[in-house]
């Protein structure tokens, strides 16, 4: 990782990715759909297989010379189904929405319908947000949480489907903090004929390591990002029945993209191999831990969190009750500052702009594979509050700044 050859060709490039490894080192990425991947998964996306041009599937390819190319996706493949337990995996779209879009393309017409979750809400831009193709393509409507308890509004969904009649519903989500109850959702959408595709993106490790239930077996397709609670290469990845397998395959490849990012491939296979050992099911334990750790130190300090806490990796802070005139922005940037990476986010009931939220949304799966145990994330929730509770201070932003930099010495990244 010393980037000597990026430096001999392209300085400026070689100085903004010693740069990002510096950020990484001293700053705390709780973005919750970040993580860090190991050295060898890093090694695996800048390998030679980024020459090779692989369109089509292992033995089937359009191109001469794809015997290791097949191996690779093979080997992910294979892991891929041992880890989740699905019939069918394609693991070659580019990233969790491209995966989303192969089962619309799979499944549905233009001007078909789509039942989601609101944005604001928790659920996401693919999805059917109008800025999204989705929105464009489909028609769309969406199911929320309930207001008074943060949680999905079962009954509320069931009723939606059966007034909307959908062709496809939609589950998991990029900012819900509690269990899913798949087997409600296929309930809804076997009701009225419909597909269900969960989206786990921000869960895939959960769900791999047994720590969150899994909706493959129950779902029609499950989709998710590689990157995140899985920490394996960036990109997305298709699971379904062998009774949709074409389908899926046709709409990822010539229907949505081109040749497959062999390398990040690779990438995916390394980490899927790390995931399926014996340690990934503490380490996935430990972030859900940690993340109910932060909840409550945040709480404790008399923050509103949406749902009252949370089951998986993240924390999802309302600030309209302790900071009104705080936008979930402004904090982002005060905590950024003070070297803690996270981000603004939308809470249901969202009376402000995307671009101006009224929430801060954590993560605790990168501090996790740091090393950060429950009492180091008791610290930084401290920390985080006390920005938030000073965002015009420098003195505090220093400060919570240099005790960030001592915690991630005491946590080194990269050895």
């Amino acid at each position: 990782m010393d980037n000597k050859h990026v430096r001999e060709v392209d300085p400026a490039v070689a100085d903004a990715l010693a740069g990002e490894r510096d950020r990484q080192e001293q700053t705390l990425a709780m973005i919750a759909s970040e993580n860090h991947v190991s050295e060898a998964v890093m090694e695996a996306q800048g390998s030679v297989l980024t020459n090779k041009y692989a369109e089509g599937y292992p033995g089937a390819r359009y191109y001469a010379g794809c015997e290791y190319a097949d191996e690779v996706e093979e080997l992910a493949i294979e892991r891929a189904k041992e880890l989740w337990g699905a019939e069918h995996v394609n693991v070659q779209p580019h990233s969790g929405t491209q995966a989303n879009q192969a089962v619309y393309y799979a499944t549905l017409d233009p001007g078909d319908k789509i039942l989601s979750l609101e944005l604001s809400h928790g659920g996401h831009l693919s999805h059917g947000h109008p800025a999204n193709f989705t929105g464009q393509m489909y028609e769309v409507e969406q199911y929320e949480v309930d207001p008074e308890t943060g949680y999905i509004d079962y009954e509320g969904l069931r009723e939606t489907a059966e007034e909307f009649e959908p062709d496809i519903v939609v589950s998991g989500y990029s900012a819900y903090p509690r269990t899913v109850d798949w087997e409600a959702i296929q309930a809804a959408a076997d009701a009225v004929d419909a597909y269900h595709l969960a989206d786990i993106a921000h869960i895939t490790g959960l769900v791999a390591a047994g720590v969150h239930p899994s909706p493959v077996g129950v779902a029609d397709f499950v989709t998710g990002s590689t990157h995140k609670t899985i920490r394996a290469g960036r990109g997305g990845i298709v699971m379904c029945d062998e009774q949709f397998a074409d389908d899926v395959d046709k709409a990822v490849f010539p229907g949505g993209q081109g040749g497959p990012l062999m390398h990040n491939i690779a990438g995916k296979a390394v980490g899927f191999k790390e995931a399926l050992e014996p340690e990934f099911e503490d380490y996935a334990r430990r972030v859900v831990d940690n993340a109910e750790v932060l909840a409550e130190t945040l709480r404790g300090h008399g923050l509103s969190l949406v749902s009252g806490g949370t089951d998986n990796h993240l924390v999802l802070a309302d600030l309209r009750d302790s900071h009104p005139d705080l936008p979930g922005s402004d904090a982002e940037d005060a905590l950024a500052a003070a070297n803690v990476v996270l981000n603004g986010n939308t809470v249901p009931g969202e009376t402000r702009s995307p671009f101006n939220p009224s929430g801060i949304r954590a993560g605790t799966a990168g501090l996790t594979t740091r090393g950060f145990d429950e009492t180091a994330i008791e610290e930084v929730g401290d920390l985080i509050y006390r920005v938030v509770d000073n965002v015009d201070s420098d003195d505090v932003i220093y400060e919570v700044g240099e005790r960030v930099v001592e915690l991630c010495e005491e946590h080194p990244l990269y050895e």
